[in-house]
């Protein structure tokens, strides 16, 4: 039932119930306020982290791209290195190959001095002491017959004959006048002709006109590779016939000697830690000096075809 209070009465409640609610709601409002100032903290130190994190990644990507860049780096240098490390080992290879190749030219050389010194002790010497002799003979013989005179003059022509062309002959082999004088193809005709008499080899010849047009070192070169490729055949291919055939391909020359002789090992041959002869040997130097490829095909039962092609121009300049 309701209370009848004074005026007084009321206030002082209402007064009391005032000053309760203000104790009781104060703590709360600190720990509000508080909260609020906990809460703006954490924000900040939030927005902090967070950009942290951002400046972490960034760094963390930029530091990949490094690690990345290393890498790569490392790789190049070790490819490079074996790259260097390849490149010396064939120069030392090349090197040992040309200092044996040089040594090999030498015994070449002295070979073919030897051989030279020879054919001149047998042929030229015997020549000559023979006409030495005729002439001692025709001064003994001056005073008899008129008849035995004159043959014993003619012989000594003969004699004397003989002694020029095999000088001539000696000639045309350490380097033929016709091909300084008239070109490549007259040279070769020459050589092929005299070939075929010589060894009963049936021998065909075709080029063409064009070849004139090679410089002069690119046609000693084929003319070279020719003879030493025909001396081959005549040597050691046992064969009963030989083609020479030089042809126009595109922007080069291609020559091949073509037999129809026996086979042979030719890397064998060309191998030139294992090969004391300069025959083949010697023709692919030719033709690589002048920026040219050389190639030897054999199989048994069909030959040995050896090739040489040379450019019409070789490093910018003919």
């Amino acid at each position: 039932m309701p209370v009848n209070c004074s005026t007084p009465t009321r206030d002082r409640i209402v007064r009391r119930a005032g000053a309760f609610f203000l104790d009781a709601l104060s703590p709360i409002e600190k720990t509000h306020r508080a909260t609020l100032e906990s809460i703006a903290r954490l924000r900040h130190s939030n927005g902090a982290l967070q950009k942290r994190t951002i400046e972490l990644s960034t760094s963390n990507r930029s530091l990949k791209k490094e690690v990345a860049h290393r890498k790569s780096a490392e790789r190049d240098l070790r490819l490079s290195e074996q790259k260097h490390v390849a490149l010396l080992k064939e120069a030392r290879q090349m090197q040992r190959r040309l200092r044996h190749l040089s040594h090999q030219v030498l015994l070449a050389q002295e070979e073919e001095r030897k051989e030279i010194s020879r054919e001149l002790h047998d042929e030229i010497v015997q020549t000559l002491t023979g006409i030495n002799v005729q002439l001692a003979s025709l001064k003994i013989e001056s005073g008899a017959s008129k008849k035995n005179f004159s043959k014993h003059i003619t012989y000594t022509q003969r004699l004397v004959e003989k002694s020029v062309d095999i000088v001539h002959q000696f000639a045309r082999d350490l380097r033929p006048t016709l091909l300084d004088d008239l070109g490549l193809i007259p040279a070769l005709q020459t050589y092929v002709k005299g070939f075929a008499a010589r060894t009963g080899l049936r021998v065909e010849f075709s080029t063409f006109s064009g070849v004139e047009e090679l410089a002069n070192d690119k046609r000693t070169v084929l003319y070279r590779v020719a003879l030493a490729a025909l001396v081959n055949v005549a040597e050691h291919a046992q064969a009963s016939s030989v083609s020479v055939v030089i042809k126009a391909v595109p922007q080069a020359v291609l020559m091949e000697i073509r037999d129809n002789g026996r086979s042979f090992d030719a890397e064998h041959v060309l191998d030139s830690r294992r090969n004391k002869r300069l025959g083949l040997i010697g023709m692919r130097e030719r033709v690589e000096m002048v920026g040219g490829t050389f190639r030897v095909d054999t199989a048994p039962g069909c030959g040995t075809t050896v090739s040489a092609e040379l450019p019409f121009k070789h490093s910018g300049k003919e």
